[in-house]
């Protein structure tokens, strides 16, 4: 799911917004239009793909904002600038907002906006992954990553090359950010579908890249059941 945040202090536009939003299925909305501290504190929860925000009137500093979000959270979201004028472009492209859209808004220009964001940040989430630790920055390839261990309120990742590397944030976060290949078995494991070589329903496992034997639980069986019927899908045949 790809998560959108409207930062806008006009209710109207706020709709205009939604009523395009609502059109695809893999998106789900979100809004905030009071102040920094709310807005930031709606970034930190929700973690958004994308976010449309109003950089003319909002009362919001929008270089203090943008900082907070690259300290604090763990991916940056595309960002699409609304304003009635276009004196404020040049100060959104620089900040590196990957958009800009002059008001009012016309539904072929959101929708555009709207599958240019869908783009980019399915493209994104192939890719890499950014775990920041104070001024230090470690950039992990996703197909690299083979899965995650929740230990207390940090969580490890183990890559295809034997590293492990921790990160200061929770399993949770990750669940929510990370691809849809990334799926949670048990309550301490995320794996990565692409990496999984056997389940083992009698022991309740799943063998990660012929080496890793990770549990599963039945809380999780909603999730599992996904797994093996993707799986099998994609088995050209199966010998007993």
């Amino acid at each position: 799911m790809i998560r959108c945040l409207i930062i806008e202090d006009d209710l109207s536009i706020v709709e205009t917004i939604k009523a395009i939003g609502n059109d695809f299925s893999d998106i789900s909305l979100y809004a905030s239009a009071e102040n920094h501290e709310s807005a930031l504190n709606l970034v930190l929860k929700v973690a958004p793909d994308i976010v449309f925000i109003n950089i003319q009137t909002i009362k919001i500093s929008l270089c203090e904002f943008l900082f907070d979000i690259s300290e604090y959270g763990l991916i940056k979201p595309h960002f699409i600038a609304l304003s009635s004028t276009k004196e404020n472009a040049f100060d959104a492209f620089a900040y590196g907002f990957a958009d800009y859209l002059l008001k009012p808004l016309s539904e072929l220009t959101l929708r555009k906006s709207f599958l240019k964001g869908q783009k980019s940040v399915v493209a994104k989430r192939n890719e890499t992954i950014c775990l920041k630790s104070n001024k230090d920055y470690q950039y992990l390839n996703i197909d690299e990553i083979l899965y995650l261990k929740a230990d207390n309120n940090t969580t490890d990742f183990y890559m295809a090359d034997g590293r492990i590397v921790g990160a200061y944030k929770t399993l949770k976060v990750f669940e929510d950010q990370l691809p849809q290949t990334f799926i949670r078995i048990h309550k301490s494991f995320i794996i990565n579908k692409n990496c999984i070589s056997r389940i083992n329903y009698s022991k309740s496992i799943f063998v990660i890249n012929n080496a890793h034997e990770i549990p599963f639980t039945k809380t999780f069986n909603a999730n599992i059941e996904s797994i093996f019927n993707d799986l099998s899908n994609s088995t050209i045949v199966t010998l007993n």
